[in-house]
């Protein structure tokens, strides 16, 4: 049986990991490893698409990485309660003619006993920046513990 701890029910300080956890995660840009925290029937609403189970998400997350180029995520908790926890996120990228983009949005988690996300919900909205206007600075990859988050940056 797989597991992904911290497990559900979430105390603010698991709820927290569990959010880092994911930021991290998505930070790899790796489709195959990220789709092992979801459960293997896990279903998504990302801005207007569905998604069932982890083949779905891998070719999603594989297709989004392709075009959004030196992505860097910054995700915070915002609620949670029992198995549900709920993020604001931001992220920005870059297209392959060099346009640089931030996207804001908000998710709600669903977990199973196990610490598999079995839902996520996405809303997200897109804001063409400037290079110059740029805030998530690191080398790709994780975040940098000493890296502001995102109400240190006023986001």
């Amino acid at each position: 049986m797989e597991s992904r701890p911290p497990v559900p029910p979430f105390t603010r300080d698991t709820a927290t990991e569990k959010v880092r956890q994911a930021e991290n995660g998505w930070n790899s840009r790796d489709p195959h490893k990220v789709s092992l925290v979801y459960t293997p029937d896990s279903q998504w609403r990302n801005r207007a698409e569905f998604l069932t189970g982890r083949e779905e998400i891998v070719a999603f997350l594989t297709r989004k990485w392709n075009r959004e180029l030196d992505y860097r995520l910054i995700k915070e908790l915002w609620a949670f309660e029992g198995n549900h926890i709920a993020v604001r996120f931001a992220y920005e990228c870059h297209d392959d003619s060099g346009n640089w983009y931030r996207s804001y949005g908000n998710e709600n988690w669903e977990f199973d006993e196990n610490g598999l996300m079995r839902r996520r919900i996405a809303s997200i909205n897109d804001l063409r920046i400037d290079e110059s206007e740029r805030k998530f600075h690191w080398p790709l990859g994780t975040r940098p513990d000493d890296h502001p988050g995102l109400s240190d940056l006023g986001l």
